[in-house]
């Protein structure tokens, strides 16, 4: 550090403003100064002799620091179920339903998800499912990165007629769905999207799976009880779905079942056999109950999630 004597600094002490001159000074060290003067003032403006002593003061340029902020890996392992109601005017009662969230729903936003519709059959509701377990199956699944994190939907079908006289169906397709999309983070192109059920709610899978073809990949048939209403529908159905288009079909029952329901199901496999049409057959030991469904549970949902592919 060196010291600067007023000699030095004859021309810049010519300047009659003190303040003007205090800049300069510091534009020329290019520091920060520490100005100490003995008799330095203005009379008249007029500059009047001074002794000064310049200090300069060296700074080291700051390092830039960048901060980057690493988002937290989400730990949970349990989704949530949220219950609620759906008002539409094509049914007299409220539609009741059920929404799985996986684990991380919440946290791990703007990820969209697929979604499995699930119906429950004649004389339950809407946590049938959930009674089962298919919340706790698609924890443990989903957790131990064996299928990608998707959304359940579980909607409660009140009235036990054929489809023409039940606007369940049609509900579903028109009102629900969009809604579903519309308040869920949802993939919503068919590819991403199946439908399920047990007993009656796997004739609803069909009829549904089948007339809408364009809105699911996927249709799960358990133990499912064939609408009468719809067996001359399944032929033509079937011949407006090109090959390329075909939903996947899973189809299970019980060899213990009830006749009329076990009867149905094989004639409508075998009917698929016979078109060529591709499809999962499985009979098992087990009757029409809920025992039997919870004891396959895990196969089902293993299949819906098989071609499923998650987005972020």
């Amino acid at each position: 550090m060196g010291f600067y004597h007023s000699e030095d600094w004859q021309g810049l002490l010519k300047i009659k403003h003190p303040s003007i001159l205090f800049i300069l000074i510091c534009i020329c060290t290019g520091a920060n100064l520490a100005l100490f003067k003995e008799g330095l003032a203005t009379s008249q403006g007029e500059p009047v002799s001074a002794s000064v002593l310049i200090v300069p003061t060296l700074i080291s340029p700051q390092p830039k620091v960048t901060v980057i902020v690493t988002p937290q890996r989400c730990s949970q392992t349990k989704g949530r179920i949220e219950i609620g109601n759906f008002y539409t005017h094509l049914l007299t009662q409220v539609l009741q339903y059920r929404v799985y969230l996986p684990p991380c729903y919440d946290q791990d936003w703007p990820r969209r998800y697929p979604v499995l519709y699930l119906i429950h059959g004649q004389s339950y509701n809407d946590d049938q499912w959930d009674r089962l377990g298919a919340d706790e199956t698609a924890d443990d699944l989903i957790s131990s990165g064996e299928v990608p994190p998707f959304i359940i939907v579980m909607p409660q079908d009140r009235i036990w007629s054929q489809p023409d006289q039940d606007p369940f169906g049609q509900v579903m397709v028109d009102e629900l769905i969009p809604w579903i999309d519309d308040h869920y983070r949802t993939l919503t192109d068919r590819q991403n999207r199946a439908i399920g059920g047990l007993s009656r709610g796997g004739g609803w899978a069909l009829h549904l799976g089948l007339s809408r073809w364009d809105l699911f990949n996927a249709i799960g048939l358990h133990s499912a009880a064939i609408f009468e209403s719809d067996s001359a529908q399944i032929p033509r159905w079937l011949d407006k779905i090109s090959p390329e288009s075909m939903p996947h079909i899973y189809i299970d029952i019980g060899e213990r079942d009830r006749p009329q329901i076990l009867s149905a199901i094989r004639s409508f496999e075998e009917y698929l056999t016979r078109l060529g049409i591709p499809h999962l057959w499985h009979l098992y030991t087990g009757y029409h109950n809920e025992a039997y469904w919870k004891s396959h549970l895990e196969d089902y949902l293993r299949w819906y999630a098989s071609n499923w592919k998650s987005s972020k």
